[in-house]
């Protein structure tokens, strides 16, 4: 089985391409065993690009538990870059259909290779329709512990915890709790935010099915958000991650825009049936 391995400031995906290869029948086992960091290929989850009516391509998203992800921005611009290197769009504007909804992506193209790419997330919603619970969310008991928080939807759920210090404690122990509170019926995204200044943030992710990560795109878009509502922040914002840093512009039409970077890793082939992998060449 084809696969290519990128990476979108550090949050790091498996990609099947379809247009070009059978995918496999049970796609959420895939997923965790590709992502297995001492078993597999070792990633953050499995992300397959396929042809469909509705736009120029569709993604489809699992984390490395199996579970399914509505969205990915840090994976939708590394599908724009897998679509137009590949050949299979090379658009200036391409439009991909996701779990969340269509969804556009402007490649940033140097020397016929996609280095960066601007994609948009859509409007945040932070109604109890896309939010269950949302009534109850701004404050969430933890571990005997009071979080002021905010709820935002984009596409998938997000909790952003404003905080004086980034530790591990506060990270590690905390985001499961949150990721699996009972407010959360699907359990959530949580990111922890550090206002360094008006437009700038620095932040840490605890990823729904995965973990900590390096960076979440739609993450970073729920932090400005939640920023600019509570007036930490204006609504253009570069938020500082482990794995990297994305910009993010709140725009007066109410759309959020994630701009940063877009990396291959290495490409190569994989067998299930035997836990091995040929590498075909590296980036």
């Amino acid at each position: 089985m084809r696969f290519v391995k990128m990476h979108g400031a550090g949050n790091d995906y498996v990609y099947l391409d379809g247009f070009e290869h059978a995918l496999p029948e049970n796609l959420p086992d895939t997923a965790r065993k590709i992502s297995n960091r001492n078993t597999g290929i070792g990633s953050d989850g499995l992300i397959v690009v396929e042809p469909t009516w509705q736009a120029d391509a569709q993604m489809r998203i699992w984390n490395a538990d199996g579970s399914v992800a509505e969205m990915c921005g840090n994976g939708l611009r590394c599908v724009a870059k897998l679509l137009y290197e590949t050949g299979h769009v090379r658009n200036e504007e391409i439009h991909i259909a996701t779990d969340a909804g269509i969804r556009v992506a402007w490649p940033e193209v140097q020397n016929g290779r996609v280095e960066r790419v601007r994609v948009s997330i859509g409007e945040p919603q932070l109604t109890a329709d896309h939010l269950p619970n949302a009534e109850e969310l701004e404050t969430l008991q933890t571990d005997s512990r009071l979080h002021v928080i905010s709820a935002v939807s984009m596409g998938n759920p997000h909790c952003v915890v404003f905080t004086d210090e980034l530790s591990d404690e506060l990270v590690q122990e905390l985001g499961p709790q949150i990721e699996q509170h009972r407010l959360f019926p699907q359990r959530t995204n949580v990111e922890f935010v550090r206002v360094l200044s008006s437009t700038e943030v620095q932040v840490r992710v605890w990823e729904r099915g995965v973990g900590e990560t390096q960076a979440c795109g739609t993450g970073a878009c729920a932090v400005a958000v939640a920023g600019a509502l509570s007036g930490q922040t204006d609504r253009q914002v570069r938020c500082f991650l482990p794995g990297g840093v994305l910009d993010i512009d709140w725009t007066d039409d109410g759309d959020v825009h994630l701009t940063g970077p877009a990396a291959e890793i290495f490409r190569g082939d994989w067998s299930e049936s035997t836990p091995t992998i040929r590498i075909a060449n590296a980036a």
